[in-house]
């Protein structure tokens, strides 16, 4: 009797899969990676595909991310260029005015033999106190129009570190109108000299130094309103503040001939940055004029923060 053979059944034959037959069950099929290996993208399971960057190792871009968001915000803000904008006219217009008194008060022939000839940057440096408010309200809007249009929780979301983001906006409006004040000192001291003629006196040292001032004055009382802003929240509150400590309150005190009452009005801190702008001696020296002024914007740099860091956004 003959027997069938059966296909198959041959353990030899069992044991391999023969050519062009079905792979055994628990191989994957997909990208012919072993078991357990994620066929997506060819990478072993654990370390993240986005960026390169092994897991746990943080991307923010820490004080350098948040100042450059900073910058970003600063300019998209439409208000800022309109400040800019009435700063530039304000300084021409104003520089313009002082230099056309002076040379209208001055009647001498020799202008030489007349104690009427000033200084360029000097018209610059006087041509500051209505300027300056023009550049106050930009380093203000730089906190107060977060506060008013409610991003201040996308800052503070995208930058926990309250510090970080107290000291990245300082950064960037001390940095700003620093510039900005060196700028609108050149521009004082270039309207001025075609008005003024021989009665104004250009020496490039001292025409320099008193444009560099201009931008350091302009951005230590920049800071300042930067922390009031911040301790206030809101842009008229902040404005009113800045406007009554830097003009009012000055020139009430300064009325009055008690003694104390005057030294409190001298340091005031419009009132020592204009003796370091002007060189006054009396009643202190300009570099004290200059450390109350810095001392003015570190204090309220600290109530700002203190705000942000105690108050919810």
């Amino acid at each position: 009797m003959s027997t069938v053979p059966t296909r198959g059944l041959d353990p030899a034959a069992s044991s391999s899969p023969a050519r062009g037959s079905a792979p055994t069950a628990g191989v994957p099929t997909g990208g012919g990676l072993a078991a357990g290996v994620p066929t997506g993208g060819g990478l072993a399971a654990g370390p993240p595909t986005g960026g390169g960057l092994a897991a746990g190792v943080p991307t923010g871009g820490g004080l350098a991310g948040a100042v450059a968001s900073e910058w970003t915000k600063l300019w998209s803000v439409r208000s800022v260029w309109w400040a800019l904008l009435a700063g530039f006219l304000l300084m021409a217009a104003t520089a313009a005015q002082l230099a056309i008194y002076v040379q209208n008060s001055n009647t001498s022939v020799d202008p030489t033999d007349d104690r009427g000839v000033v200084a360029l940057g000097r018209i610059a440096i006087d041509s500051v106190e209505p300027t300056q408010f023009a550049v106050l309200a930009m380093a203000m809007l730089v906190i107060t129009a977060e506060y008013s249009s409610g991003t201040i929780r996308a800052t503070l979301q995208w930058t926990p570190s309250r510090g970080h983001v107290i000291l990245a906006k300082t950064i960037v409006v001390a940095g700003v109108t620093f510039v900005l004040g060196v700028l609108l000192g050149a521009l004082g001291t270039l309207v001025a000299a075609p008005i003024l003629g021989d009665w104004g006196r250009y020496e490039p040292t001292e025409t320099l130094g008193d444009v560099l001032g201009v931008g350091a004055y302009l951005a230590l009382i920049s800071v300042f309103t930067l922390g009031v802003g911040a301790a206030l929240r809101g842009a008229v509150a902040t404005l009113t503040s800045v406007f009554l400590v830097l003009t009012v309150v000055p020139a009430t005190l300064g009325l009055t001939n008690v003694t104390f009452v005057q030294r409190i009005a001298d340091a005031m801190p419009g009132t020592a940055g204009l003796h370091f702008l002007r060189g006054d001696t009396d009643p202190y020296p300009p570099p004290v004029g200059l450390l109350l002024l810095t001392t003015w914007a570190a204090l309220a740099l600290l109530s700002g923060h203190t705000v942000l860091h105690r108050r919810d956004a």
